[in-house]
């Protein structure tokens, strides 16, 4: 596939569903797809055959971490099966704390009445999932219209600054319930959330509003748990120290890699570089992420380290540096070992990105270790 393109306003969900299979079903489609061309006339024509099957490799499978949840839920600790599990009789690792929240309901088609149930059941839950989630809202339930997002959101946030400011307080989260089919309506509500009032949100869809399954409600407590500075889980062997290259010295690991603009995008629009880092250790659940934008189409990551010269010396900085200090606050310790996850660059580009990227995490001279991976495609059926 050179170009897919998707109209406004169609559901990506639906192409996710079709894209998205199981491994065996994966393979059958494949199979079907090729196996016709041994009988193309052309492929004939010219000596072309091709295998009836998908070719074989050695390999292992990594027996899955055992997970630790809080101490206080009937389920301490879980063996997760075939990638996944849920919070059934678990709890959190470290609940949050959400002491003052609102909502702003943007979908037509859910009523008031419909929209405060869903509060209410969603604040339960976090407090099940065991987090400290206040049940009131600091004002009632807000319904809007999906125009003129900005002015509505400011005006409404300075009203509730009304009210927390004498008490010294902030607004931990705003929930959002948005129609199904939102348009630009979802990133124009993080962006103005996050660059302009540096408010937490929380968005729901308008169809998982009205079901309210308890396990979509589950899902939402753990994402707004992270976002409050909360902990859902971690790994046995990182509490007793025991995990591989990390429990034995203080040690960071990121991740990082480049968006590009799609097909169709203006001329203008650049490439985004995205650099995360854990905040915590031993655990390493814990992540803070950075993004620069740069030069369209751009690999390799610019903002990685630079140097300002002030006039009465250089100034050094860039996303490494900003994420290794903010490890050493959170931490009190000083990363001895740099864990690099990379995600997929290209083999004609590998030498030149390694070559500027481990020069740009060298610069930090404190660092002992570095351990560097690539993550490339390699498609297995298993």
């Amino acid at each position: 596939m050179e170009v897919c393109e998707i109209s406004d306003a169609k559901q990506i969900s639906y192409l996710l569903s079709v894209a998205c299979q199981h491994p065996m079903d994966h393979e059958k489609t494949i199979l079907q797809t090729v196996n016709p061309y041994n009988e193309d006339p052309h492929a004939k024509e010219f000596g072309i055959t091709f295998e009836n099957k998908l070719t074989i490799v050695k390999g292992r499978v990594l027996p899955p971490p055992v997970l630790k949840f809080n101490d206080q839920g009937k389920v301490k600790e879980f063996l997760p099966k075939v990638g996944k599990w849920n919070m059934r009789l678990k709890q959190m690792v470290k609940g949050g704390e959400v002491n003052t929240w609102a909502c702003i309901n943007f979908a037509s088609d859910i009523t008031h009445a419909a929209a405060v149930a869903f509060c209410d059941e969603l604040a339960v839950m976090c407090v099940i999932s065991g987090m400290n989630f206040k049940g009131d809202p600091v004002l009632p339930l807000v319904n809007a219209k999906p125009n003129h997002v900005r002015p509505f959101l400011k005006k409404h946030y300075q009203r509730f600054m009304e009210i927390l400011r004498p008490l010294h307080k902030e607004l931990d989260l705003l929930i959002v319930i948005l129609p199904d089919k939102n348009g630009t309506l979802y990133g124009d509500i993080k962006r103005i959330c996050e660059t302009d009032l540096g408010l937490v949100s929380q968005c729901c869809l308008a169809k998982h509003v009205l079901k309210m399954k308890p396990q979509y409600l589950t899902n939402i407590a753990l994402k707004i748990n992270m976002k409050v500075g909360g902990r859902n889980t971690v790994l046995l062997d990182a509490v007793v120290g025991n995990l591989p290259r990390v429990s034995n010295t203080p040690t960071i690991i990121f991740g990082a890699d480049v968006s590009h603009p799609h097909h169709g995008e203006g001329r203008s629009s650049p490439s985004i570089a995205a650099v995360v880092a854990s905040q915590d250790w031993p655990e390493v659940t814990n992540y803070a992420g950075l993004v620069r934008p740069q030069a369209r189409h751009e690999e390799i990551i610019q903002g990685l380290f630079n140097e300002n010269d002030c006039g009465s010396g250089c100034i050094s900085g860039g996303m490494i540096k900003e994420h290794l200090i903010s490890f050493m606050r959170s931490t009190g310790h000083i990363p001895r070992r740099i864990i690099f996850y990379r995600d997929v660059v290209s083999k004609g580009r590998l030498n030149m990105v390694l070559e500027h990227e481990l020069s740009a995490i060298k610069k930090v001279n404190f660092i002992s270790t570095l351990v560097c991976a690539i993550k490339f495609y390699l498609a297995l059926l298993c």
